[in-house]
């Protein structure tokens, strides 16, 4: 016997299912925002090619890359990696994140030798970190983007003490500051900012 159980759609859920010009603006939304990131990562490569030293060569040999999905968390997101360096034991890698509904993000996410090549001058960085609201993963997933409680929390909320001990005591290393969308026209300059204080903590 087939199922009768009817799938209803709420009078909201039936608006959309009519307008197709909301779904038309999401895509155009999703557009901008990569053009938006494309801009970022063109700063990022004339900045590398001027501090080439900063970084490593095996860092540095892979390509930026722009990733997209629909479904982090159910939303829309874009990711780009740059420099990006991922392997089962070490990760060296500069994320720039677009999730739609939350935020603009960059994060910095280090494991394996590259953590503990770095740490100590993270730990240096403490008060930068603190000043710039920089949050800190303390999940023990490393795959999570999020800025939730359970996920991450502000560096400033640790002391200085603490905050030397997770990074030495954790496997890795992830540092993560958000950018309103209210700020998009201002965007680009403060991702590019982002990255290059990173790049200047880890020199």
């Amino acid at each position: 016997m087939h199922n009768q159980t009817k799938i209803q759609l709420s009078s909201f859920e039936m608006d959309l299912l009519n307008n197709s010009a909301w779904i038309l603006t999401k895509n155009q939304i999703v557009k901008k925002a990569q053009g938006l990131l494309e801009r970022v990562q063109e700063n990022m490569t004339a900045y590398i090619q001027q501090h080439s030293n900063s970084f490593s060569p095996v860092v540095l040999a892979i390509s930026p890359k722009i990733s997209k999905g629909e479904n982090y968390k159910g939303l829309p997101w874009l990711m780009l990696d740059y420099p990006r360096y991922f392997d089962k034991e070490n990760v060296f890698a500069i994320r720039t994140m677009f999730w739609w509904g939350n935020f603009f993000s960059t994060t910095l996410h280090l494991s394996g030798k590259y953590k503990m090549e770095h740490a100590d001058r993270i730990i240096h960085a403490y008060s930068a970190l603190c000043k710039k609201d920089f949050y800190t993963c303390i999940n023990t997933i490393q795959w999570e983007h999020h800025l939730d409680k359970e996920n991450y929390i502000p560096v400033k909320d640790l002391s200085q003490q603490d905050f030397a001990s997770q990074v030495r005591e954790r496997s890795f290393i992830k540092l993560s500051q958000k950018i309103s969308f209210s700020q998009w026209d201002d965007a680009i300059s403060l991702l590019t900012e982002n990255f290059t204080q990173i790049t200047n903590w880890l020199d």
